[in-house]
């Protein structure tokens, strides 16, 4: 406050002078005056509480060191300026009369300056080239000459400098560790970098730094705390002219724990952080050990029922003189908690309620990250979400067992719900197809999809409307009802068919792989065929009415979905049936398949697969065409084409002319007629590499009239295929053919699909 006020007195006392000074040229008033009655110094307000500053001068002796201008009595004030050139001869004049200083030589005479001028015109230079001096040519005789310019050299290469590195102290540390500490440098080095190049020793010199810093880093890392690395380049010892880039290295004592503090409550169940933590007394202490383990308890603790722990800084305290270190780290932690409600918030894809039916806990169990992580996961597989997340919440509620409810935090933004979906393809006996379709996955909340599609081929087309529920009142489980018009004219048989179904499942995808499948529902076709009958000797159209009904279950081990390298599988499908066609016929339709999956080494799988199927209490005229059983195709028996393999019929063919000697046409067509059972069996070896992978195989298979399989006639394709490997699973090409080829027989066939055959 002191130097404040006296620098505020200082200002206004010199603002005070030039505004005296100004008052005297106008009016003889006294100074004091002025300087009370200036305007230009404002007065403070009235009011203005301003603290008292003692003046470092009165104003009276002030006043009287001010000079008085107009007693001031100089002639020479009044005298007018001389000017520049008077200014200039009196200097020149005064330092001419002037004697040189004591050692200093008296300055030369200008010869031109000797008749007294101040300045002397100076005429133009001599010309002493006497081409330029020369008249210039007439114009019609002027040549002009391009100027050549000298060449950069072009093959001009940088000089390098060669160096060789070496590491000296490094082998009693890499010898002590678990880690290789000669790769991770070498992994890392800016000299291995350089490849024994440097544009000058300067460069060498600043790698050698920069690695220097790098190999005390890796001891330290491993628990060489007090490590020195001194550096060096030395001249060339051999005859190639390299350079030495030396790294003398000193490690030092490996530091090792003398102490384990952990300051946290006490857990239930007790010593659930100690045990987490996996360090120990004696041990070195190495970065990545220490952070392995600190992971780990911040893993274990939510696991365990304590979702807000909360990992400290850790402290380790180096003793230079023992080679020792204390480790301590802080643990806050929190509530021991069990599972409360669910809350949502954000743009709804659907409800808490929802919610509630995918996670796999209930109200009042202890509370498991795993448990969470797994209903995240299930809300991402919906494909409703653009985002969501999933966090507890403290409620500060008590349980009845001394711990406390979590609440769940659920933030959705829901995502487009539409999708539109096509693909082509072309199958040997199934012709060209395209598909296409659009869906609302979420048109009836909660995840209750509507999807429409088509298909149009040259031996296929229709259209289906389909209603499915997914996580239909339990997690994995799906409802569907299905209503869908097809016309299908292949070799075997041409159908108008109309169907509705409804079916309840529990089955695997691509993200939720699961051990036990099964499925059940019911089905109602109406279905118009045509086929070739033999007792008549032609072909015959007939109507089938169809109710039956589905079941289905499954045992998978392996260890993917798509593409299985251990493990095994097994399907049962049982279908009851009843078809109405000149009388009612009940039968059932049974199936079972089975495949296995041996790994040899991390490249080579060998894969087999069996099939046996089964129709009980029709005969196979009886049965509608296209519920009989077929084989062949990239599903069945690779080398034959779609339901070429099994019973023939032997038709007239209407485009065979018996009068035309050229005639090329076989006189009859075999046509598919299917049967009402089957075998098919396939032996893989999957051989891998990189992204990529090839495959042989041999399958087998025979459809037969009789009920049950009779293992005869079994007919064979080979092949070879290629995979890519994608995340989702193998793009697979497979080129097969027949062994034994018969009449009317594909000479190959190709398949091309994602996922492995079986």
């Amino acid at each position: 406050m002191w130097g404040l006020g006296g620098g505020l007195a200082l200002a206004l006392a010199a603002v005070a002078v030039p505004a005296q000074l100004h008052a005297q040229e106008q009016a003889p008033v006294s100074s004091a005056s002025t300087t009370r009655e200036d305007p230009a110094v404002p007065a403070p307000p009235a009011d203005a509480n301003l603290p008292e500053v003692e003046p470092i001068i009165s104003e009276q002796e002030f006043e009287e060191e001010v000079p008085d201008l107009e007693s001031v009595g100089d002639d020479a004030l009044e005298a007018p300026l001389e000017s520049i050139e008077e200014f200039e001869r009196r200097v020149s004049s005064e330092q001419a009369d002037a004697a040189p200083a004591e050692g200093q030589e008296a300055p030369l005479g200008d010869p031109a300056l000797a008749d007294g001028d101040a300045s002397e015109a100076i005429g133009d230079a001599p010309v002493r080239d006497a081409e330029l001096a020369a008249p210039l040519p007439p114009l019609d005789q002027f040549d002009v000459q391009p100027v050549e310019f000298a060449e950069a050299e072009q093959d001009r290469k940088d000089v390098e400098i060669a160096y060789s590195m070496q590491v000296n102290g490094l082998e009693k540390a890499d010898e002590e560790s678990d880690a290789d500490l000669r790769d991770m440098f070498d992994d890392l080095s800016a000299l291995r970098d350089g490849d024994g190049e440097a544009a000058n020793v300067a460069q060498i010199s600043a790698r050698l730094t920069e690695d220097s810093a790098l190999i005390q880093r890796i001891l330290a890392s491993e628990g060489w705390y007090g490590a020195a690395a001194t550096t060096r380049i030395d001249r060339p010892q051999t005859d190639d002219g390299k350079l030495a880039a030396v790294i003398d290295v000193v490690p030092g004592q490996r530091y090792v724990f003398s102490e384990i503090t952990i300051k946290a409550p006490p857990t239930e169940p007790p010593g659930l952080i100690q045990d987490a933590l996996a360090l120990e007394v004696g041990e070195p202490i190495i970065a990545e050990r220490v952070q392995a383990a600190e992971a780990k308890v911040a893993v274990t603790l939510p696991q365990s029922g304590y979702p807000f722990a909360d990992l400290g800084q850790r402290d380790i305290l180096l003793d230079q003189d023992t080679g020792e270190g204390v480790y301590t780290l802080p643990v806050d932690t929190g509530p021991r908690s069990v599972f409360g409600g669910i809350r949502t918030t954000g743009d709804l894809a659907f409800d808490a309620e929802h919610v509630a039916v995918l996670a796999r806990f209930k109200r009042g169990e202890l509370y498991d990250s795993r448990k969470v992580d797994d209903l995240r996961k299930a809300l991402v597989a919906t494909g409703l979400f653009n985002t969501v997340s999933v966090e507890p919440e403290k409620t500060g509620e008590p349980a009845t067992d001394g711990t406390e409810y979590a609440t769940l935090l659920v933030e959705q933004e829901a995502g487009p719900p539409r999708t539109l979906a096509g693909g082509a393809g072309y199958g040997t006996g199934q012709g060209l197809r395209v598909e296409g379709s659009w869906s609302h996955r979420n048109l009836f909340p909660p995840e209750g999809a509507l999807i429409v599609n088509a298909v149009a081929g040259t031996q296929e087309q229709g259209a289906g409307v389909t209603f499915r529920r997914s996580n239909a009142g339990r997690r994995d489980r799906t409802f569907q009802l299905s209503a869908d018009a097809l016309h299908s004219n292949y070799d075997a048989y041409e159908a108008f068919t109309g169907r509705i179904a409804g079916l309840v499942s529990y089955s695997s995808t691509p993200i939720w792989q699961k051990r036990l499948t099964y499925a059940y529902g019911a089905q109602a076709i109406i279905t118009n065929e045509q086929d070739f009958d033999p007792a008549i000797g032609e072909r015959r159209r007939r109507t089938f009415y169809i109710a039956g009904l589905t079941g289905q279950v499954g045992l998978d081990t392996t260890d993917d979905l798509l593409n299985p390298t251990e493990g095994f599988r097994l399907t049962a499908l049982v279908e009851p049936e009843g078809s109405l066609e000149d009388g009612f016929t009940p039968y059932v339709r049974g199936r079972l398949d089975g495949s296995a999956y041996v790994g040899v080494g991390s490249s080579l799988v060998l894969a087999g697969r069996v099939r046996l199927g089964t129709i009980q209490g029709i005969d196979r005229y009886d049965l509608a065409p296209s519920r009989r059983f077929y084989a062949g195709g990239g599903g069945s028996v690779r080398g034959f084409g779609y339901q070429e393999l099994g019973p023939k019929s032997r038709e007239p063919n209407p485009d065979y002319d018996p009068t035309d000697p050229e005639e090329e046409d076989d006189p009859f067509i075999y046509r598919p007629i299917g049967g009402r059972s089957v075998v098919e069996g396939a032996a893989e070896v999957r051989y891998r590499f990189g992204n990529f992978g090839a495959v042989a195989f041999v399958d087998a298979g025979q459809v037969y009239e009789a009920s049950m399989p009779q293992f005869d006639d079994i007919r064979y394709g080979v092949g070879i295929g290629g995979r890519y490997y994608t995340n989702f699973g193998p793009l697979r090409v497979d080129v097969a053919m027949p062994i034994d080829r018969r009449v009317g027989e594909s000479k190959f066939t190709v398949y091309v699909s994602i996922g492995q055959a079986f």
